[in-house]
């Protein structure tokens, strides 16, 4: 069965395109150059950059070798060392090996072998995932081969991948030969590891505490496994895109380098005065100075007077005030450059993102974990800002009554020390009514009238009031108004607009919002929320206290309550809130010819979540969305508008 990585539509094995959205199975596109590339290739052939699919393959060996050798498990499970000539790493020929496969006749009980694969065959369903379906739904075992039996290693990575949390390597397949498991993961070898992170000379003390802070919410995560053994394995440590705390795989019971004078001592779990030896093994190894706090610290950790996680982690809690009091601000720049689109050209920015340590929504410091553990509340400042818009007529109008505009001013200061960001972005989307000649003059008058008014209101470094922005909007209901008049335009025939607005300063945002055209918001944590509210009849009646399915059932529950343009602006009561960005936020705004039929809720998992990496291109996932709506529904003009948002902890030297 192939899944089609576009819709996850499921289709027959022998299916070179997907039978939902048409998407190929046999090329994709090179993220950097845009290329056709064969899925079972490594690297794109214009640009040399890695497009395959690669993976990191543990062989294990868990039992003695002749107790391996007396199994009956199938010979399709087997891996075989005859397969270095073919150089695949399974009988199938899935996974090509991109390095030479050690003699496996020198593995032995703990150790392993460890080695790239490519996966030739990556929108084929793996035998493991059929394995953990059939399980799930109580099927018959399944005929890909490999066996039916996940391996005990896996099962740990199973298990954490529920967590979702981004510092456990997700697991991509596995079987499993008499006392041999092989356990395909995320290649991560290619990650900045840990250590270089901490031998950078502009690496702050703070970056090391939310080190060791992170460090102790995975420890929390992987001690019922028995994995802590993970974290203390130096060369185990490395970073993600995001320079968040991340591990190259799991060490269950133990690690690579113990050697243990008997079974018993391999399976004692380790202490968190084993971590405080980690932390203390690279402070020598980076041969950074440990300052008093740390080092205090780190004696209170050996001579076991911290006892519990809960205690080092307001351990550390008291060393991060200790640092913030005694650290210094930043200093700011005056310069600007401005990003703009209009009416559906656009120009994206890139936008540098600051080298500043951060973690998942779910574990990053400065996020609650829980009630019951100690946080740091970490201020948060913008690191990044990144944008893409774009409009479509659909599948059934004939011409687009939708317009947009992003304005950006990005400035930024590089110090010895640290790297600043201060940034201001204006987004706005309206969908325009009123027939031919008439819904696209309003929305882009509305566009353009928000555009010029902010460019003389919003003079400071802070988002405006409630006060300024409704008179903005009111200000862009009057100019369409007076065109209604001056052309003496009636009933139907007046034009108008709806109008979502965003507003960003830094990490804080402004929301304004007329009609039914929505603005979401995507966090880890959160998921997608919808943060305006349609103004319709249908809402109207349930703010009145009606039941949602009465609401709807009228036949005018669709109506607009509120638009720009038709009434002037005694009748304009624009929505307006305020919101913080504390986390890495993807921010959507669409016309309804993309929110129609709940289609962001069934879909954002596939086609907004991925968004939130600074590796994926919003171009490519605004037209995206683009194509999802015309698949889906069509019957409108479609326009979306990304912005993402990248933040980090305050960090400040001591």
């Amino acid at each position: 069965m192939l899944i089609c990585p576009e819709c996850q539509f499921e289709n027959p094995s022998n299916h070179k395109f997907c039978q939902n959205c048409g998407t190929s199975f046999s090329q994709r596109v090179c993220h950097e150059c845009g290329a056709n590339v064969a899925t079972n290739a490594e690297k794109c052939h214009e640009c040399g950059a890695i497009c395959g699919t690669v993976l990191t393959a543990l062989i294990v060996r868990t039992v003695p070798q002749e107790l391996g050798e007396a199994s009956s498990q199938p010979k399709t499970a087997k891996v075989e060392q005859s397969s270095i000539v073919c150089s695949y790493l399974d009988s199938q020929q899935r996974y090509q090996l991109l390095e030479p496969l050690p003699s496996l006749d020198t593995v032995s009980a703990p150790m392993d072998v460890c080695i790239r694969v490519l996966d030739c065959q990556p929108y084929q369903i793996t035998p493991l995932q059929a394995i953990i379906t059939n399980q799930s739904q109580n099927l018959p075992p399944s005929s890909v081969g490999k066996g039916d039996n996940i391996p005990p290693l896996a099962e740990v990575y199973t298990a954490m991948q529920s967590q979702t949390h981004r510092g456990i390597p997700p697991i991509h397949d596995a079987w499993q030969q008499g006392g041999m498991q092989v356990i395909l993961l995320q290649d991560r070898s290619h990650w900045q590891s840990l250590l270089a992170l901490w031998q950078e000379e502009n690496t702050s003390s703070l970056q090391i505490l939310q080190c060791f802070y992170q460090m102790t919410q995975l420890w929390e995560l992987l001690t019922p496994l028995n994995a802590c053994y993970s974290l203390l394995e130096r060369s185990n440590l490395c970073l993600d895109e995001d320079q968040s705390l991340a591990l190259q795989r799991l060490y269950v019971g133990g690690n690579k380098s113990t050697e243990p004078s008997n079974q018993q001592e391999l399976n004692q779990p380790p202490t968190i005065q084993d971590l405080g030896g980690l932390w203390h093994s690279l402070f020598s190894k980076s041969q950074r100075t440990q300052f008093g706090s740390i080092l205090q610290l780190l004696a209170d950790l050996k001579q076991g007077k911290i006892a519990t996680l809960k205690d080092l982690q307001s351990h550390l809690t008291e060393i991060y005030q200790q640092l913030q009091e005694n650290s210094p601000e930043f200093t700011e720049t005056s310069i600007k450059e401005e990003n703009v689109i209009n009416d559906g050209v656009t120009t994206t920015k890139a936008v540098t993102v600051l080298q500043l340590d951060d973690e998942d929504d779910t574990t990053a410091i400065g996020y609650d974990i829980s009630d019951d553990l100690a946080t740091i509340a970490l201020p948060m400042q913008l690191s990044g800002l990144d944008d893409a818009g774009c409009t479509d007529v659909g599948k059934q109008r004939t011409h687009n009554e939708d317009c947009f505009g992003i304005e950006t001013q990005i400035s930024k200061v590089e110090l010895p020390k640290n790297i600043t960001m201060s940034a201001r972005g204006l987004y706005i989307l309206c969908d325009g009514m009123g027939g031919h000649a008439g819904g696209e003059v309003a929305s882009e008058l509305a566009v353009n009238t928000l555009k010029y008014y902010f460019q003389t209101h919003w003079t400071e470094e802070q988002i405006p009031s409630e006060e300024v922005i409704c008179q903005g909007v009111i200000t862009a209901n009057q100019a369409i108004y007076d065109m209604n008049q001056s052309d003496a335009r009636s009933g139907v025939e007046r034009m108008g607009t709806t109008l979502v607005m965003l507003m960003i300063q830094d990490n804080k945002v402004g929301v304004a919002h007329v009609g039914d055209s929505r603005l979401y918001r995507l966090t880890r944590k959160q998921g997608l929320e919808q943060i305006t509210i349609d103004h319709e009849v249908g809402q109207r009646e349930i703010a009145r206290g009606v039941e949602p399915d009465i609401a709807y059932a009228r036949p005018d529950a669709y109506q607009l309550t509120q638009a720009l343009g038709p009434r002037d602006g005694n009748s304009l009561v624009p929505d307006v809130e305020f919101l913080e960005i504390n986390e890495d936020t993807l921010f959507i705004l669409v016309s309804d010819g993309l929110s129609d039929n709940d289609l962001m809720v069934k879909h954002w998992e596939t086609h907004l979540l991925p968004l939130l990496s600074s590796s994926v291109n919003l171009d490519s996932g605004v037209k995206d969305l683009i194509d999802l709506a015309n698949q889906y529904n069509g019957h409108d003009n479609i326009t979306a508008v990304l912005i993402r948002a990248k933040v980090r902890p305050v960090i400040k030297n001591p």
